[in-house]
């Protein structure tokens, strides 16, 4: 089984890599923006990406400052070890604060061909969750496309209302946060992250 880690993207390589799946998915592939699909909300969001993981087993279930999330899911103990040196980028998702205790998630995606086994998709929204609720999340919100609310509702999270964005039916949903604890890892200035794409 492979596993993989999910992390803030920090390195050159890793925002590089994470702006690029973002358009490859959502413009190329899905054609929901035209020209590209940064905009004001990358000016307040922190990027997580998911990356190829060295195996490497642990037995308890903790994450903490400066280390990567790495998974096999499911009820699997969470592994704690290296991301896979020079692995590109898997999957995308970010995160935003618009408001004291507000969070919202968006731009999830997973690199077309590791989409199957829904993994990386289940870690990406693990490590966004957790991540806003240890920096003083209250609420976690995100707009789900219709065929992925069943996907999203699997991982604790319920609708809230119906909504047409680009043409397209989506559904406002929230997390439960009790199915996402807290850890220790500390909120760094969004001054660390690169707002372009490359």
């Amino acid at each position: 089984m492979h596993s993989y880690c999910f992390k803030l993207a920090t390195s050159p390589a890793e925002l590089s890599g994470y702006f690029a799946l973002r358009h490859s998915i959502f413009v190329d592939e899905q054609r929901l923006f035209h020209g590209g699909d940064v905009d004001g909300m990358d000016a307040i969001a922190y990027p997580i990406v998911a990356l190829a993981a060295v195996d490497d087993t642990a037995e308890t279930q903790r994450h903490g400052e400066g280390k990567p999330l790495v998974l096999p899911l499911a009820h699997h103990p969470v592994l704690l070890t290296h991301c896979l040196q020079n692995s590109p980028v898997l999957g995308v998702v970010r995160i935003y604060e618009p408001e004291p205790g507000l969070w919202y998630g968006g731009r999830l995606g997973v690199h077309e061909a590791y989409r199957r086994a829904a993994r990386i998709g289940k870690g990406l929204i693990y490590k966004a969750v957790t991540t806003a609720n240890t920096w003083g999340c209250d609420r976690f919100l995100a707009t789900v496309q219709l065929q992925n609310v069943r996907f999203f509702q699997r991982q604790h999270w319920h609708s809230l209302e119906e909504l047409s964005i680009h043409g397209l039916p989506h559904h406002l949903m929230e997390a439960d946060l009790n199915h996402y604890p807290a850890d220790t890892e500390q909120r760094p200035a969004l001054s660390t992250f690169v707002r372009e794409a490359s």
